[in-house]
């Protein structure tokens, strides 16, 4: 069971670290503060890192790891092709990212608690991508 729930968890964080980078890079390019851009380039920066961790650990078990479902990535990918092509203000990329840093968070927790036979290690790389979602949440306030 320590097993089954560690390899679970961590695909599920796998999966949240390639949406993270995915959403990030998708709207990088349209933002137009330099500080901003900073702030989500750095942020791209520790998912990519906490990426490779989980990696390491899934190559551990053998496992392939876990891509986002399709449907959420093509609806993630629709929902910001339409608000930015209404709306490209750095608020509204601000307002993208930040929905997206919540709905991570909320998903995280949630595995934390159906995962809790999973191995201390993996619950501290799930804590620590949600530190890296909530800290980029907070970062972007300032441009809503």
């Amino acid at each position: 069971m320590i097993e089954n729930d560690t390899i679970k968890l961590l695909r599920e964080c796998d999966s949240g670290t390639k949406m993270g980078i995915k959403s990030i890079s998708d709207v990088i390019d349209k933002v137009e503060s330099e500080d901003f851009k900073k702030i989500l380039n750095d942020s791209k920066l520790k998912h990519e890192k906490l990426e490779n961790e989980i990696q390491d650990e899934l190559i551990r078990f053998k496992d392939d790891g876990k891509d986002p479902s399709m449907m959420l990535t093509g609806m993630s990918k629709i929902k910001t092709n339409i608000k930015i092509g209404l709306d490209n203000e750095d608020s509204t990329i601000a307002e993208l990212i930040i929905d997206g840093c919540n709905m991570g968070v909320k998903s995280l927790n949630k595995y934390l608690n159906q995962y809790k036979s999973a191995e201390e290690y993996a619950k501290d790389i799930t804590k620590k991508l949600i530190n890296t979602e909530q800290q980029l949440s907070e970062d972007l306030r300032d441009y809503l």
